[in-house]
């Protein structure tokens, strides 16, 4: 870990962070790694059980209450959750509020290019955030698309020479590493991103966007019958929207680098992206948004189900 991070800073911080395994393989690094200093962790659902007792091993909102009650209850600074096999990560701010994987991409991105001045290029699957690009932009460096999966963002992490890579369900690996999903590193990035800037994580997160601007996002899935999935298909295609929520739709897409997404993809002038595409491994049809504000992620998603037909 030494070789990726200097962690001294954050130990000795006096930071009071906790640390959710959820009852995987996560448990007790964060412990051991800020051990020595100021910096307290609370550990909590750190007893490694396969049987993930009363919850679902995966760090987003839905599982995470636990963890947004104790940063509560000891007024701590951040909460880090990982997976069950610790390669996806989740983040909560000291208010308690959910930071999602499109943001968590984002700071982590941020923390490479401003804190550490690292430049190349990073990877990010066709179902995550715009502000990426955003900052790709701003700091000059590019940022490649790739199908869902790891199977696809590693070796194109390891053909371009990226910095990071990540996706939308919150796993993110890093040069220097391996080109794999580690929550460990990613909430060891966070942290130190928090206390180089000096800000609390709420204020961080105001910090990326004033870089890239505000965005909201949702993804709804929708399940379908399997002979219907030709049919939903066809309407997708057929039904192409011109705007989105009255921006116009500058780019259409169903591959990338000529693997297909598996359904179409909307992007609108304003930032806005409207993606909808089947899973690879479940009867459903998702549908996901990013766009400018809180309010206009229910109206977006209703018109994606409309132009689906489900």
């Amino acid at each position: 870990m030494n070789e990726l991070v200097d962690l001294t800073d954050v130990r000795n911080a006096g930071l009071k962070v906790v640390a959710d395994a959820m009852h995987g393989v996560g448990a007790g690094y964060f412990a051991k790694l800020l051990a020595g200093g100021s910096t307290q962790v609370i550990g909590i659902r750190q007893e490694r059980n396969p049987a993930f007792p009363g919850i679902a091993p995966e760090p987003i909102t839905p599982n995470l209450a636990a963890s947004i009650q104790v940063i509560k209850d000891q007024v701590a600074d951040v909460g880090l959750a990982t997976d069950g096999d610790a390669d996806r990560i989740g983040a909560i701010d000291e208010q308690g509020s959910f930071i999602n994987q499109h943001q968590v991409y984002a700071l982590l991105l941020l923390y490479l290019l401003e804190i550490r001045g690292r430049r190349g290029p990073a990877v990010r699957s066709v179902t995550s955030s715009v502000m990426a690009d955003r900052l790709g932009e701003i700091y000059g460096v590019p940022i490649y698309e790739t199908p869902v999966g790891f199977k696809y963002i590693g070796p194109k992490m390891t053909a371009t020479e990226a910095i990071m890579g990540g996706e939308e369900s919150g796993g993110f690996g890093f040069a220097g590493h391996i080109p794999e999903r580690d929550a460990i590193v990613s909430g060891a990035f966070l942290l130190d991103l928090m206390v180089k800037l000096n800000r609390p994580m709420s204020a961080v997160i105001e910090y990326l966007q004033d870089k890239v601007g505000t965005f909201a996002y949702n993804r709804i899935d929708v399940h379908f019958e399997a002979d219907q999935r030709q049919a939903i298909l066809q309407r997708v295609a057929s039904s192409q929207p011109t705007a989105i929520d009255g921006s116009k739709v500058v780019r259409v897409y169903s591959e990338v680098e000529g693997e297909p997404i598996d359904g179409f993809k909307f992007c609108a002038e304003d930032g806005t992206w409207l993606l909808i595409r089947f899973s690879g491994t479940e009867p459903l049809l998702r549908i996901y948004t990013e766009t400018t504000s809180a309010d206009r992620v229910a109206r977006i998603l209703a018109e994606g189900r409309k132009i689906a037909g489900v």
